[in-house]
């Protein structure tokens, strides 16, 4: 069992001591809470907490068996600036800064007002972490790692990842929950919002795993669903592409999308959809788990192969430094999708492009005709058996070749080893995919829930995945840029803007 299983079985472990704690639904239904909050994960256990702690009556719904949504699964990347961790490491970073650097990433593609308030409070929700039991890896902050680096040392990972942050509210959010100050309904789908009079949400409606329903009522609703990224229908609705790829936290069903639409909600930045560079698929059914991981980034390894389109020609620079430049190359290709090329002199001599896999387990990919692995004595034998046109695959290696001969590369690429032309030779199919969600609800500064007038729904509110990765990166991956607004959202919601 490798290290990451092994943390998500522990940390499903210590959110499983949450359900001996599940609030009976009687009281729940009697109670008239000043807060009802739909989702226990990173968004919804800091605005319980933080609610709590002011004294507001708190009730919190979640679909799932336990708490902690996708912070079981998440790499738990965060970034903010200004932080007391930095300042002993003696970085001078500011918030602003953080916000330009999140413009220039994104190409000014974020919802700079949302964003604002994220940078603006994130280094106070870091610190709260870190008071509370967070620990960064040795020699982080950082400025990048996997994605397109910042300017300024502001990027924090621990060697928890996600389930690090679970760990330091957990404490917070059981205590809350044994004082009676937060009451926690578990296996509990929220399936309708009952809409007053006066225009406000008067209540919310639950049904337990037996399709047994009961409505709560509540003064405001905290909608911290998550995202859609599980529901396949979804996905491709507000993608354009099939989801490819089963690693998504399995309760992000985009129930609370639904739930902020039935009252006049909207979703918005679904054309903000970007992919990663390209994820090796165990099968060619959809969805599918990853078999392995392409190391596809040139400070770690050298680009050997060549990276070819469907059309059978090459599209990006392979030894481009920037990991943005790379998605956005991908990003115009068909299908999102592209073919790694090389030989057999290729795979002998070049240090693997598997993560953790050997040459030999390579090799035994291609013998054995694994789903996505190529292999042939001949290029057009390649070409026919990976589905390229044989005549384009052909030319592209033979102007490939022709640039590592002269040193003259047709993209500007520095780095030409070997030329491919050496049998057998092979090919390994990638398909670019997503985790997260890209559309999200439509919210104000206040992180109210809007209808495409402008109008307001007063008392609902939506903070998380659920507003969408186009709201706080844009059509750019950027680090920290997912978990650090949601819980900095929630920890604001629940201390300051949600009112009694």
């Amino acid at each position: 069992m490798d290290l990451s299983k092994r943390r998500f079985i522990q940390a499903l472990g210590a959110a499983a001591a949450m359900t001996a704690i599940g609030t009976p639904v009687a009281v729940a239904r009697e109670r008239r809470y000043d807060l009802i909050i739909i989702g226990g994960g990173t968004a919804g256990m800091p605005a319980a907490i933080f609610g709590a702690r002011r004294g507001l009556s708190v009730l919190v719904i979640d679909a799932a068996p336990q708490i902690g949504g996708t912070l079981m699964l998440s790499s738990g990347q965060m970034s903010a600036a200004g932080t007391k961790l930095q300042k002993q490491l003696g970085i001078d970073d500011t918030p602003e800064e953080h916000f330009q650097d999140l413009m220039r990433i994104s190409r000014g593609t974020i919802d700079q007002e949302i964003v604002r308030l994220a940078v603006n409070n994130a280094a106070a929700t870091f610190d709260w972490l870190v008071d509370n039991g967070y620990k960064v890896l040795p020699g982080y902050p950082v400025k990048g790692i996997l994605h397109e680096p910042y300017t300024k040392r502001r990027y924090y990972w621990s060697a928890l990842r996600g389930v690090a942050i679970f760990e330091a509210m957990r404490p917070q959010f059981m205590q809350a929950v044994n004082e009676g100050k937060v009451d926690l309904l578990l296996e509990h789908r929220a399936v309708a919002l009952q809409m007053g009079k006066n225009g406000l949400i008067a209540a919310v409606t639950a049904e337990d795993s037996g399709g047994k329903r009961v409505n709560l009522h509540g003064k405001n609703v905290l909608l911290a669903t998550g995202g859609y990224a599980s529901n396949p229908k979804m996905f491709e609705q507000y993608s354009g592409l099939p989801k490819y790829l089963n690693m998504s936290y399995p309760y992000a069903q985009g129930e609370g999308h639904l739930l902020a639409q039935s009252v006049g909600g909207y979703m918005r930045y679904a054309e903000k959809y970007l992919t990663n560079f390209g994820t090796l698929l165990s099968s060619y059914d959809v969805p599918s788990t990853r078999l392995a991981t392409t190391l596809f980034h040139p400070h770690l390894r050298q680009p050997w192969e060549i990276y070819v389109n469907s059309r059978g020609e090459r599209f990006v620079r392979e030894d481009v430094p920037s990991v943005d430049a790379r998605e956005q190359a991908l990003r115009f290709q068909p299908h999102f999708r592209h073919w790694v090329v090389f030989d057999q002199n290729i795979l002998e001599k070049a240090p693997p492009i598997l993560e953790n896999w050997t040459r030999e387990a390579i090799a035994e990919a291609f013998k054995a005709r694994r789903p996505n692995f190529y292999q042939s004595d001949t290029i057009e034998g390649l070409a026919k058996a990976a589905g390229l046109p044989e005549r384009q695959l052909l030319a592209t290696i033979e102007a490939y070749n022709y640039g590592v001969t002269t040193g003259n590369d047709f993209f500007g690429r520095q780095h030409l080893p070997a030329k491919i032309e050496k049998p057998p030779f092979y090919a390994i199919r990638h398909q670019g995919t997503s985790v997260t969600s890209t559309a999200g609800i439509a919210v104000n500064n206040k992180l109210q829930v809007v209808r495409k007038d402008g109008s307001v729904i007063a008392n609902l509110y939506a903070a998380g995945e659920i507003l969408g990765a186009g709201a706080t990166q844009g059509q750019a991956f950027c680090g920290g840029m997912m978990v650090t607004p949601a819980l900095t959202f929630g920890r604001l919601l629940g201390s300051s803007i949600i009112k009694a």
